[in-house]
């Protein structure tokens, strides 16, 4: 089971690369089409509509599923639109989607995204300083989302659409994985009192269904 969820974790980070590298030349390699536009922005819409159903979030699952449709019709009609700023829009959107997922679990009388996580990790318990380190976690993620939101727009804004799909497309897939893991390898240097879990255990636990969430105290 463990080698199965490695080997998934695998593959898709493997497919993250190649969509990644996919969009890039997309973006900034090809001549604009609307065409284009449905490739490099349907895959993400697909996985928001996935992740929004199944976090109970229906209405944003929906609001993607009738952009992908307005995409998908905008392109067959021949319809000039803006490319360089529903990519924006696309990147942006994401981040900010992220951002209020994770922030709305800070909620009073809800447990934070992480905190569900970590609970399902370690069977329904953690010491009350663990849940204190997964709220503090949950709050950091939200900063980051917010904050490559920010940057995406100032860059868009001020600076050349190549630099922008840079970050867009490199630096931000980067950084997420650098909070990631950088997170994983610090917090035994700081809590070694944790009981450990692996990032594989991590990824089996999200995908866990939400009904059977455990409930922080």
């Amino acid at each position: 089971m463990q080698a199965r969820m490695v080997a998934r974790i695998v593959a898709f980070g493997l497919a993250g690369a190649a969509y990644v590298a996919g969009s890039h030349w997309l973006m900034t390699q090809t001549e604009a089409s609307a065409w284009n536009v449905v490739g490099v922005l349907s895959p993400m819409l697909v996985i928001i509509t996935v992740g929004a159903w199944r976090s109970g979030h229906r209405w944003v699952g929906s609001a993607a599923v009738l952009a992908l449709a307005a995409l998908c019709v905008q392109a067959m009609l021949g319809v000039k639109a803006s490319s360089h700023a529903l990519y924006l829009a696309q990147h942006a959107g994401i981040n900010f989607f992220l951002a209020v997922a994770f922030g709305s679990t800070l909620r009073a009388g809800h447990t934070p995204l992480i905190s569900t996580v970590a609970l399902r990790v370690h069977g329904g318990h953690l010491p009350p300083r663990q849940l204190l380190y997964t709220r503090t976690l949950t709050r950091a993620w939200v900063i980051f989302f917010l904050a490559i939101v920010a940057v995406s727009l100032a860059l868009y804004a001020f600076a050349s659409f190549e630099a922008w799909a840079l970050f867009a497309n490199v630096i931000t897939p980067i950084a997420t994985v650098v909070m990631f893991g950088g997170e994983h390898l610090l917090r035994y240097r700081l809590h070694p009192e944790f009981e450990r879990a692996s990032v594989a255990d991590a990824v089996r636990a999200y995908m866990q269904s939400p009904k059977k969430s455990p409930t922080a105290p």
